[in-house]
């Protein structure tokens, strides 16, 4: 540990270490010094002189609820006439002691409010917080048409409840770590005690404690610190933010991670084909889940492959291409000074720039520009014989395809991995391009998340609900994944 390391370690260990002091008046000092009173707008220091001696109250105005505040803090310690215990006046049912500073902060920085009273060397911490959020609404990235309708929102305690409805069960148990110093995030893992593997809990449980930073927000940067491969194109959570989905996971053995200020949650641990698979594909009927699965799977294979077997069959294998349509793409490059790979390279990168384009301009303007710049575009740069209107046609495509991703994660891996394929193709054809694939398919294999293989159940085979590639009718899934090897395999 370097020096100032050292130091920033003890002092930070000294506040919280601070005792309580039995004069009001050396808590006062001390807290107002530490919290910048007058300064820090919304920081309040109260004295209150009741009949029974005098109290002093700390809170922050903006996250605790005002109305409790006045009705079962401030006003019963003002009109009580005997000289009850602090915990029989105040009438809200959540109050504990705190003894040390460090317990002080922590309370108020949570939304409570904390009492001392002159002669205590004790305080007292009333849990009246009243964070701010948003309403349970619906998703906006993973959209439904049959099923429920809720998303997360960015408060734990509302996301915690939500679950509690989804799965009104003793054994769904809600364990809070915290994390980071400047200050301490709760991250809380939300299982079911009677069906999680305990090897995968203790794993997940220790790669949150390893963390070792001073300050993480939200999961969607606690996932960059817990995973295995933080390189890695394909990523090892699955992040979602629907809740019954997450509620589907846990109850086949998985474990769901939530953070304040997140309006989604993390599933551990996943694997490849969580990505591919939509929770409404469980709502749908057999034939119609399976028929959507069906449309989703060419669309990834068009995505990926299209672009880079164009290149590869027009550049090294023409033969394999009915003479008359070889001709018509002939006659349609004729006056294209650019060699193939650029050109799909070229419009491929404009795809993107205008995807990009879509998303960062307020949402009434960004459809209507990426449609209407997509058309001037392609038109244009046909018309200017900069690229052929086939490669036109290749590259949108393989873009629309790529919409059909069910999983925000996973549409960037097929976006990357479709630019190494069409480079990968550009050297020697098919040869170049199936061995691309064959080291990028014994990658994703070689990869695991928390300790289960990415490619499970397919390979290492396991005994599961053989929900891999099609799913079966529901009647006939008997087993929890066996990868997970749950406490419970049997679902009947």
């Amino acid at each position: 540990m370097f020096p100032w390391q050292k130091k920033k370690t003890e002092a930070v260990e000294k506040r919280k270490n601070t005792k309580i002091s039995r004069s009001i008046k050396n808590n006062v000092t001390y807290l107002e010094e530490q919290f910048l009173y007058g300064i820090n707008y919304d920081f309040n220091s109260r004295e209150l002189r009741g009949s029974t001696g005098k109290y002093h109250i700390f809170y922050y105005s903006t996250i605790v609820d005002t109305k409790q505040l006045d009705e079962h803090i401030v006003t019963p310690l003002l009109k009580t006439k005997k000289d009850h215990p602090i915990s029989r006046i105040v009438t809200v049912g959540n109050i504990s002691s705190v003894t040390n500073m460090g317990e002080v902060e922590k309370g108020l920085n949570a939304g409570s409010v904390i009492i001392f009273k002159d002669g205590l060397s004790e305080g007292f911490e009333v849990k009246i917080d009243d964070f701010k959020h948003r309403a349970v609404e619906k998703p906006d990235n993973e959209k439904t048409v049959k099923g429920p309708k809720e998303s997360f929102t960015e408060s734990l305690p509302t996301n915690v409840s939500i679950f509690r409805k989804q799965i009104p069960s003793k054994d769904l148990i809600v364990e809070n770590i915290s994390v980071g110093t400047r200050p301490a995030m709760a991250v809380s893992l939300i299982y079911a005690r009677d069906l999680v593997n305990d090897e995968v809990l203790a794993n997940v449980k220790q790669r949150i404690k390893d963390i070792t930073v001073d300050n993480i927000r939200n999961i969607e940067i606690l996932e960059q610190f817990i995973e295995e491969r933080p390189t890695s194109l394909f990523p090892t959570l699955l992040y979602t933010e629907r809740p019954d989905n997450a509620a589907n996971y846990i109850t086949e053995g998985y474990i769901a991670i939530l953070m304040d200020n997140s309006s989604s949650c993390l599933i551990a641990p996943a694997t490849i084909w969580s990505f591919f698979h939509s929770p409404e594909d469980r709502y749908l009927r057999w034939a119609f889940g399976n028929y959507s699965r069906l449309i989703r799977a060419g669309a990834y294979f068009i995505t990926l492959f299209v672009s880079a077997t164009y290149v590869a069959i027009t550049n090294y294998h023409s033969q394999l291409i009915p003479i008359d349509l070889l001709l018509a793409i002939a006659s349609s490059r004729e006056r294209v000074p650019m060699p193939i790979v650029f050109e799909i390279l070229l419009m491929e990168i404009a795809f993107e720039l205008i995807r990009e384009a879509g998303v960062r301009i307020p949402s009434p303007l960004g459809p209507t520009i990426g449609i209407v710049g997509a058309l001037i575009l392609g038109q244009a740069a046909v018309e200017a014989n900069i690229v052929s209107p086939i490669v036109v046609i290749i590259v949108a495509l393989s873009g629309l395809s790529s919409f059909t991703a069910a999983n925000y994660s996973i549409n960037h891996t097929l976006r990357i991995s479709r630019f190494l394929f069409i480079v990968a193709a550009s050297i020697y054809g098919l040869l170049s391009l199936l061995g691309a694939i064959l080291l990028w398919v014994a990658y994703v294999v070689s990869i695991n998340s928390f300790g289960v293989s990415y490619y499970a159940p397919a390979t290492p085979t396991n005994k599961s609900a053989r929900d891999t590639f099609f799913r079966m009718i529901m009647k006939k899934e008997k087993w929890r994944p066996g990868f997970l090897d749950p406490k419970d395999w049997d679902k009947y």
